[in-house]
């Protein structure tokens, strides 16, 4: 028992502690982050003040995460994010692919308890720090209202990942905080302030049908007057979650300091909805639902933005511009919304989509007037409109994967961040992220320390790409086209299934992307107009045209209601179908054009469809193709880009395998692999439901053996990108054999990267 009185002012208890980094804010950018650096030796603190990991993505807020693949609604293909973000993502599928956001809280709780260097404290909110100097912090306090406990964490090194730059504004971080003049960056899209220079916050709601009538009685407090929501009339009873984006308020308020009455405000919304939902009587569906959960805080989009040594902008975008200290992508759209959200006559969102995924340079994840202080998450450097790409999960999150491995290099090399543009430590930076998954546009992998690039590395087949086998047909009501892997040169030739209930003529385009490396079809490089009898024939286009290097090209076939296309069920690592079709959740219409200049690009939207749909269409391929060959293993790109990047084995090899060979007995101590997880797929983390807890391609059972044929490991139901294996003892051997199992009889056995290191 403990008795205690006493007229004194008491203190609350106190814990002091060192690290090499403190990571504030747990949302998906600071969880990324500090594994990240935890994984590479750090000590590191994640401090969040809310009782559960995410932000937007957790359970209290239930957005989905996206990034650059943008509900695979534009043109950026196989963009999504690699790395840690992706190893959370797949977890998440084959866990939870209902996307209940409960079971999510627990995947990202799981991975930081993974990991021994991390200490979390939760519920534990930043309020002053101290100094070395004017621009250096050394030390943050804060408090935990669980345990009433202030805790004083001192590091070299600190990431700000809050969201609302708590650390950053408390330690004299440049900051802004609204929108910028057209004239600042020349930025056309930059908006005027009848749009408003902020995007406000949002709060969802769950409904679910009992199965029985339920009676509904709004709280005093809910919006009376549902016609001052000018889309009112576009309710929809069943629509919940983060489709209710357009749920927004706030614009025009301080979006920091004001945001509890913001909060207020939202609540006023959503009840008022759902009581217009429920009583109105234009929504007899309605009658046996019941409301299943509100938010209590609000999914909060902009607040303040600090200022690196560089700021993004609109034409980075817009135009990719190419950056020597580049560390990761985006791809979203430039998505800003009015600054009265739901009270606005405008649409909800005016989303602008670049051809392609842009690079992000360093210069923008550390503060230019404090030393010690990194940025991340929605918080970097960027304008306005840059920010309104730059500002979604995924890609907050991949910059916090960023800002995890520049604090190891600034560590290791006792670096401050600024410093680390020194063109040598640049480039191990951009190294080791590659290493761990991070995919940089443009740039390459390419270690000296790795022993595969000195091995022969021979495979059991590949495949030679002559046919997508036919199995069915569908009709051509929407174009559709195929992406196919060419070498520089002559285009081959191809022929295909149709069938048709009337004469008529199929136009059939060859299209190419006019920027290397991008996947919108922009530049058309020739047509053909081919006859079409009544029946079912097979068809050839024969084309001219010449590549000048190694690309996709896109064989197009322009709707035809009268017509049938052969498809077929086999899918292959690197190739897929698009279709000219809509998606109205991203503003896709099919062709992004507008109608005034505001600096962004008019262009066709080819997409393709989630599974269990986009088929590859049915083609033979005269002369066949070869871009699976196995030395693609060693080109240090690991996803499809102008070309598959991956070793491909044949669909009828009964076992197929790989064998590194050295000239030398060679010392083994570390294998990587990195397999298909489809970086095409999404991966919404919430609310959507997917197809397959596994992805398709992806091998999931394969044996590694030395040169005398003895076992080293065995892996069984693999489903993620990357398999790191530690061997027990460093290995002394002149050869490794890698066996597969394909993933499926439909699937061949695919893997993009095999790394060895001593």
């Amino acid at each position: 028992m403990i008795r205690e009185e006493s007229q004194n002012k008491r203190a609350v208890k106190s814990a002091s502690a060192g690290y090499d980094l403190v990571v504030v804010g747990g949302g998906l950018s600071g969880v990324c982050c500090a594994i990240t650096a935890a994984r590479k030796g750090l000590s590191v603190v994640l401090v969040q003040d809310r009782p559960v990991l995410g932000g937007n993505s957790s359970s209290e807020v239930r957005l989905w995460i996206l990034g650059a693949t943008s509900h695979m609604g534009n043109n950026n293909r196989w963009a999504r994010e690699g790395g840690v973000v992706d190893e959370i993502l797949i977890e998440n599928m084959q866990r939870n692919p209902e996307g209940n956001p409960v079971i999510f809280d627990t995947v990202l709780l799981d991975k930081v308890y993974q990991e021994p260097n991390i200490k979390l404290l939760l519920n534990t909110v930043v309020y002053d720090l101290e100094k070395s100097d004017t621009d250096e912090i050394s030390s943050v306090k804060c408090f935990c209202s669980q345990n009433s406990t202030e805790y004083i964490l001192a590091a070299n090194l600190f990431c700000d990942a809050s969201g609302d730059g708590i650390l950053g504004f408390i330690a004299g971080a440049a900051f802004r905080m609204g929108a910028e003049n057209k004239e600042e960056f020349g930025e056309k899209f930059a908006p005027e302030k009848e749009y408003g220079e902020l995007l406000g916050h949002s709060i969802y709601f769950y409904s679910k049908d009992t199965g029985k009538p339920v009676k509904y009685i709004a709280p005093s407090f809910a919006l009376a007057d549902i016609t001052k929501i000018p889309r009112f009339k576009s309710f929809n009873a069943k629509e919940f979650g983060c489709k209710l984006w357009w749920l927004e308020f706030g614009g025009r308020m301080d979006t920091v300091h004001e945001s509890e009455n913001i909060k207020q405000e939202l609540w006023k919304v959503v009840y008022g909805v759902w009581n217009y939902i429920k009583n109105s009587g234009e929504f007899p569906e309605a009658e046996t639902m019941t409301l299943e959960w509100v938010g209590n805080i609000p999914g909060k989009r902009e607040s303040r933005r600090f200022e690196g040594d560089y700021m993004l902008n609109q034409q980075d975008i817009v135009a990719q511009h190419q950056h020597d200290d580049a560390i990761g992508f985006g791809g979203w759209s430039i998505d800003l919304h009015p600054a009265d959200g739901v009270f606005s006559n405008k649409p909800g969102c005016n989303q602008w989509h670049s051809k392609g995924i842009y690079q992000i340079p360093y210069r923008c994840l550390y503060s230019r007037n404090i030393k010690n202080l990194f940025l991340t998450g929605r918080i970097i450097s960027a304008s306005h409109v840059a920010f309104a790409s730059s500002r979604v999960m995924a890609t907050g999150a991949y910059l916090g994967q960023a800002v995890g491995m520049a604090a190891f290099i600034a560590k290791k090399n006792g670096l401050q961040p600024k410093e680390l543009n020194e063109k040598e430590i640049m480039k191990s930076l951009q190294l080791e992220l590659m290493k761990s998954g991070q995919h940089i546009p443009g740039m390459t992998l390419t270690d000296a320390a790795d022993l595969v690039q000195s091995a022969a590395i021979t495979a059991s087949s590949e495949m030679n790409l002559q046919e997508i086998p036919f199995d069915f047909m569908k009709n051509l009501d929407i174009s559709a086209g195929q992406m196919i892997p060419l070498q520089a040169g002559n285009v081959p030739s191809f022929s295909f299934k149709v069938a048709s209930s009337e004469e008529t003529t199929l136009q059939v385009e060859l299209r190419i992307s006019s920027k290397s490396g991008n996947f919108s079809p922009d530049e058309l490089l020739e047509i053909q107009q081919i006859p079409v009898k009544i029946g079912t024939q097979v068809l050839s286009a024969d084309f001219a045209a010449k590549l000048n290097e190694n690309a996709y090209v896109y064989l197009c076939f322009r709707k035809n209601s009268a017509v049938k296309l052969g498809f077929s069920n086999t899918r292959i690592t690197g190739v897929l179908s698009v279709f000219n079709s809509v998606n109205k959740a991203v503003s896709n219409f099919g062709r992004q054009k507008p109608t005034e200049d505001i600096g962004v690009d008019e262009f066709e939207f080819w997409c393709p469809q989630r599974r269990p749909e986009g088929h590859n269409i049915a083609l033979k391929i005269n002369p066949p193709l070869n871009p699976f060959i196995v030395e693609q293993l060693k080109n240090g790109i690991g996803r499809p880009v102008n070309q598959p990047n991956a070793w491909v084995s044949s669909i009828t090899d009964q076992n197929p395998e790989l064998s590194l060979k050295w000239k030398d007995q060679t010392s083994i101590k570390r294998i990587e692999l990195c397999f298909d997880t489809d970086y095409d797929h999404p991966m919404e983390s919430v609310l959507m439901t997917h197809p397959e807890r596994t992805m398709p391609f992806c091998i999931r059972n394969y044996t590694i053996t030395d040169g005398n044929g003895k076992e080293l490991f065995v892996k069984k139901d693999n489903y993620q990108s990357i398999n790191i294996i530690e061997l027990p003892e460093t290995l002394l051997t002149n050869e490794l054999t890698l066996k597969f199992e394909h993933p499926s009889a439909e699937i061949p056995a695919a893997l993009f990267a095999v790394r060895c290191y001593s």
